[in-house]
């Protein structure tokens, strides 16, 4: 009895380590797998996962595809697991009607690089749906400063940004930086998801920078929603590889056709400014004392409802960077790090970055929420755009790592 008795202890102990190790191993991040595929390459560089990829179309729909997505399958369950999330799984078939008449209005572009993605493995409804539902449905509640050269502690353009966006517990372990070279554009570096072709937040290789926030009421009367628009992130990437200049970025705005209502954050070498965007309308907001904060409202006399609504603490983080901006004769990187912070959406902020667009440095957090807690790491975008992988293969490797990543 003794010896079954001491037995039975030692199974009862192998048994909880056991289900100790399960519980750690399923707490255990995703981390995506360094490796290379043709052209593409996916690798760390200063502690952050950099998927490069470049050429035609169908070549970048194939490297996303088998560098990132692949690796990230779990990505595509997000749209129907966010739905869920908020009790709303039934709509999922709506929403995937709102997808396929939207891919009507995909630039051709990147239907092809699409079109690719599904082509190797990727289902296709799903993708669709992940890179429409943004234009149907209201989810991110974002925040940004752009600091112009004069209240800058660096005498030059700095841009910082929250993505707010709910993560279904796990969205937040999938976030890369791109650095996409596509052919006859403007290389950009967009920080992002594999599978995402348009643009949220990111940068250019003439130093072009831009995010996006939401908006949901708009004191025109204008479209909540028009169909017959470009999905909003397809229209922020064009811009990115066709802009070097605010001024050229506005120009090509005021000339495609958009589905929602947006603020959309653009800065370039010089300064930045932020567009109200309304299906209907595109309405300039400068800074203003060198500063020019945005969150999920519109601000312009044009556009601005009598009375906002702080749906997402939209008014009260506005009020806050203005606040923490004003008590600053010059902001440095520091400053809007910890403004970012106080107006962190706690598990909803998955993203913060900040853009030294003059100098062509991106700072970006990822990995848990909120992401303004972490510590940012330094990438050098020129150095992004010109790398290549040493080889041509689908085999992991080690090739030279970039000077950011020293």
């Amino acid at each position: 009895m003794k010896r079954e008795w001491k037995m039975l202890r030692w199974l009862l102990a192998t048994v909880c380590v056991v289900a100790v190790a399960v519980r750690v191993e399923a707490k255990e991040p995703f981390r995506y797998p360094e490796a290379r595929y043709g052209q593409g390459e996916l690798r760390y560089i200063n502690q952050v996962p950099v998927l490069f990829v470049e050429g035609t179309p169908e070549e970048i729909g194939t490297q996303v595809a088998e560098l990132g997505l692949k690796p990230s399958r779990q990505l595509l369950n997000y749209p129907k697991d966010v739905l869920h999330h908020f009790s709303a799984g039934f709509s999922w078939k709506l929403f995937v009607l709102a997808g396929k008449r939207l891919e009507r209005n995909f630039p051709d572009d990147y239907k092809r690089e699409l079109d690719a993605i599904v082509q190797a493995g990727v289902d296709r409804e799903r993708l669709v749906t992940a890179n429409t539902m943004f234009d149907v449905v209201k989810l991110i509640a974002c925040s940004s400063m752009i600091v112009q050269p004069d209240r800058s502690a660096t005498g030059k353009p700095i841009f910082g940004r929250n993505l707010d966006f709910p993560t279904a517990g796990y969205l937040q372990e999938y976030s890369i930086v791109l650095a996409c070279r596509p052919k006859g554009k403007y290389a950009f570096v967009s920080v992002g998801f594999p599978g995402l072709v348009g643009c949220l937040s990111g940068i250019n290789e003439k130093g072009l920078c831009l995010a996006v926030h939401e908006v949901l009421e708009a004191g025109d009367g204008s479209k909540k929603y028009d169909p017959e628009g470009t999905p909003y992130a397809m229209n922020y990437r064009r811009i990115l590889e066709e802009c070097a200049t605010v001024e050229e970025a506005e120009k090509l705005l005021r000339s495609l056709k958009r589905t929602t209502r947006n603020n959309l954050a653009v800065c370039d070498r010089s300064g930045g400014a932020v567009f109200e965007l309304t299906p209907q309308r595109v309405v300039v907001r400068k800074p203003a004392d060198g500063l020019c904060p945005c969150t999920n409202h519109f601000c312009t006399r044009e556009l601005a409802p009598e009375k906002v609504s702080n749906r997402v603490y939209t008014c009260d983080r506005l009020d806050c960077l203005v606040k923490n901006g004003n008590h600053h004769k010059k902001l440095g990187l520091d400053a809007i790090k910890k403004m970012l912070h106080e107006v962190n959406g706690g598990d909803m902020t998955l993203q913060t970055m900040i853009f030294e667009p003059a100098d062509m440095k991106l700072h970006v957090a990822l990995g848990s929420c909120p992401s303004s807690a972490l510590p940012l790491r330094k990438l050098d975008v020129v150095e992004l755009l010109s790398y290549r992988p040493m080889q041509s293969d689908s085999t992991p490797s080690s090739p030279r790592v970039p000077e950011s990543g020293r």
